[in-house]
């Protein structure tokens, strides 16, 4: 007999909520198995990277102060070791997650805070005219100031400000740089845009100036001496400036400002977007898994730029790279030209042949990746894909490199801010405790998992099939772990003074 339409209603409303008490069951089964894979990834890695604290508290915060790092006190191959195994193993736990909803839920979340646009706007007008006041102020302490760099207004802004803390700025909160930019407040007066900026350049310009910039910094004595400092800075200035006034601000400081990107990328990573006008916060890194993030091979040249810096400038401080150089300068050639011509080829050598190593074996993951996977996607548009999360790793890196620096000298900052042409001759620098130092194990903790998440959301997004996109990591994964090594073997070498360089 069939069942009356009460009984009915009373069957679908205890089957509705059965299957109400099964969904439940099913996300609280979910999350409790998914924060016990983050416990224990995080476990895994707060236990290897303790063996590496050492190492990241040696590196030395400021490129060019030429400094000798300290040794190494644990032996060389179990940070080798666990620092590659380590990546491998989070990348396998990562791959546990293949809930699409669960990583599209986490990436769609947000909260749009509510526009102020005047507020913005006069932020911005006043950020950058106290942005455009200092940048003509230090180029004349530079000048006429004291030529110690401990003591330098122009040295300390440029490296413990410019170079060490915005970048922090950038990836823990969000962007500054559009709202401080001096040269974009610079070109506001100015007639612009006398030529189509051409879409063939993309950010290849970017790249060849961030990359001058970096040999620029080692080759010459821009953190030791404030005047060469000014000079270079009055360099950039004639540079960046012309480039707005010829293409346009807004393509110049979009594709060819090297600043400008720098700040864009690392922004990326931040919880707080500008979107339409108004601030958006999200999670960190959420911005990492966008496809508009980078659009072509310029854009993934500069990420792999940024990465290579830290490994380039940390090898010629160690007696390994001082010995390259010294081979070179005393080979043959050396008899020939003058010594320090000679250094100058064989540093930029160097740094050219890494840069070129590091970006064509990211490259060749991708096309690794395409014949691993079998897959209608090009290995092109993955290696564009997998990019953006390298930024979580160089923001990681960054920030225990630099935290430090930052910390120390910010009272010398300080005392030469309120008194720029007669600052102390010996200012006060921070000596920061012990603890600070583990901090370091946090930022590189972080940079790396959120770096390996995106990666994984990235490929999700991508390929429809969870195989494929599992799959496809593997090729970035090695090379990640190749990084990571040999960022290791050269932080694990004895330090040493980069030799000709004064």
């Amino acid at each position: 007999m069939p069942p009356s339409p009460s009984n009915a209603g009373e069957a679908s409303a205890d089957e509705r909520d059965a299957e109400n008490d099964n969904t439940i069951h099913t996300i609280l089964g979910t999350v409790r198995s998914y924060s016990l894979r983050v416990g224990t990834q995080a476990l895994v890695w707060t236990v290897v990277l303790a063996a590496l604290i050492d190492v990241v508290a040696a590196s030395n915060g400021m490129t060019l102060s030429k400094q000798p790092r300290e040794t190494l006190a644990i032996p060389r191959w179990l940070y080798l070791a666990t620092g590659g195994a380590t990546i491998g193993a989070s990348a396998l736990l990562a791959s546990f997650v293949t809930d699409r909803a669960f990583i599209y839920a986490l990436h769609s979340w947000s909260v749009r805070l509510p526009g102020v646009p005047t507020i913005r706007r006069w932020a911005a007008r006043f950020g950058r005219l106290l942005a455009l006041t200092t940048l003509g102020f230090i180029v004349y302490v530079g000048y006429t100031g004291p030529q110690l760099p401990a003591a330098s207004l122009t040295v300390l802004v440029t490296f413990v400000g410019v170079r060490g803390g915005l970048p922090v700025i950038a990836y823990l909160i969000g962007n500054p740089w559009s709202a401080i930019n001096p040269w974009r407040a610079l070109t506001t007066f100015l007639p612009i845009r006398f030529i189509e900026y051409p879409d063939s350049f993309a950010r290849w310009p970017a790249v060849v100036g961030v990359l001058a910039l970096v040999w620029a910094e080692v080759i010459f004595p821009v953190s030791t001496v404030p005047r060469v400092l000014a000079t270079a800075i009055l360099g950039y200035s004639l540079y960046t400036v012309t480039g707005a006034i010829v293409f346009g601000s807004d393509a110049w400081f979009e594709h060819a400002d090297p600043l400008a990107v720098l700040f864009r990328f690392y922004g990326a990573v931040a919880p707080i977007q500008v979107r339409d006008g108004s601030f958006e916060v999200s999670l960190p890194g959420n911005d990492l898994a966008d496809s508009d993030i980078v659009t072509d091979e310029s854009d993934v040249a500069f990420i792999i730029a940024l990465v290579w810096e830290l490994t380039y400038s940390g090898f010629i401080t160690t007696t390994a790279g001082a010995q390259t150089i010294t081979t070179v300068v005393e080979s043959p050639l050396g008899e020939v030209l003058p010594t320090v011509p000679v250094a100058v080829l064989a540093y930029t050598i160097l740094f050219v042949t890494g840069y070129v190593v590091f970006l064509a074996a990211y490259w060749y993951a991708g096309t690794a990746a395409r014949r691993l996977t079998n897959t209608y996607v090009t290995g092109r548009s993955i290696a564009i894909r997998f990019a953006p999360p390298l930024l979580a790793i160089a923001a990681g890196y960054h920030l225990a490199h630099y935290a430090g620096l930052v910390v120390s000298l910010s009272p010398a900052l300080t005392m030469a801010a309120v008194s720029p042409l007669t600052p102390p001759a010996n200012p006060l620098v921070l000596a920061p405790p012990g603890w600070f130092t583990g901090l370091s194990i946090g930022f590189v903790l972080v940079g790396h998992l959120l770096a390996i998440w995106e990666a994984h959301a990235s490929a999700y997004d991508l390929f429809p099939s969870r195989l494929v996109a599992i799959r496809s990591q593997y090729p970035f994964i090695l090379v990640m772990i190749g990084y990571t090594i040999i960022s290791l073997w050269i932080l694990s070498l004895p330090g040493a003074t980069p030799p000709y360089l004064g």
